[in-house]
């Protein structure tokens, strides 16, 4: 068998197992990404690799941590949320007083809970709650938990901590409750999954790196098709959308785009 046969043997028996589909994702890094993870549990061939986290559900573990790559912080890339609460929020608020909004592939809920504080800053309509997804069900189960290190909220003034965050001690914080409320977590798969419709609002930052061109503008235009005219899609800082006129969209600010 050739290293490329093994590689896509790899990957079907993979999104077999965890619905997770590599076929999408940009293949030199990610099987990059997979070897070096590979090679450090002492194995030598993809195969025997997947006989291993087939079996071993903290080995499994790894490998979906290693290749969903969930890192986030709270109001990560601070001046773009800056923007989102001076220019794009009062945009929005013009044309509905009860936002609908999406944080797509939330990883462990510093997106999501970042939104929901910036709307209660900004006095919005709270009635419809943010939804949060994600794939991957242990960092959903980890966003509900809402107890976050010290370091995931070097973004934030001390005070913003005191009003939205309990002290656990440690170097710990549980983010409150009344933010909590104001969160819908569900596991969603952004490539197969139907979306709802009629957003004012979708965030999907730093999800859509290691995809393929051709995903990448796929789900854009499915996000395009779940916003309201008028609506804005936020996405990361290393995720411009170069083809956004094609699609519909156009540049609301940077990294944001607004749906014509």
């Amino acid at each position: 068998m050739t290293v490329g046969d093994e590689y896509e043997l790899f990957i079907k028996k993979v999104h077999a197992k965890s619905g997770l589909d590599l076929a999408n994702y940009k293949r030199p890094q990610m099987e990059r990404r997979i070897r070096t993870l590979m090679r450090s549990q002492g194995v030598n061939d993809l195969l025997s690799y997947f006989n291993l986290i087939d079996k071993d559900a903290e080995q499994y573990r790894k490998f979906i941590d290693h290749l969903t790559i969930n890192v986030s912080e709270f109001f990560r890339n601070p001046g773009q949320w800056d923007v989102l609460t001076n220019k794009i929020l009062p945009l929005l608020l013009k044309e509905n007083p009860q936002l609908k909004v999406w944080s797509a592939g939330c990883s462990t809920g510093e997106e999501p809970y970042s939104l929901a504080m910036t709307m209660m800053e900004s006095r919005c309509d709270m009635r419809n709650k943010v939804l949060a997804t994600d794939i991957d069900k242990e960092v959903l189960r980890k966003a509900q938990l809402g107890i976050y290190s010290v370091k995931s909220l070097a973004n934030m003034s001390p005070e913003m901590v005191k009003k939205y965050f309990e002290d656990q001690g440690g170097g710990f914080f549980r983010v409150k409750d009344e933010v909590k409320r104001q969160v819908k977590f569900q596991q969603q798969n952004l490539l197969k999954d139907t979306f709802e419709s009629n957003f004012d609002l979708i965030l999907c930052r730093n999800v859509v790196i290691y995809f393929t061109e051709e995903t990448k503008t796929m789900l854009y235009k499915r996000f395009h098709q779940a916003m309201r005219k008028g609506g804005i899609l936020f996405t990361g800082s290393t995720e411009q959308i170069f083809q956004a006129r094609e699609i519909g969209l156009t540049t609301a600010a940077t990294f944001f785009y607004q749906k014509t």
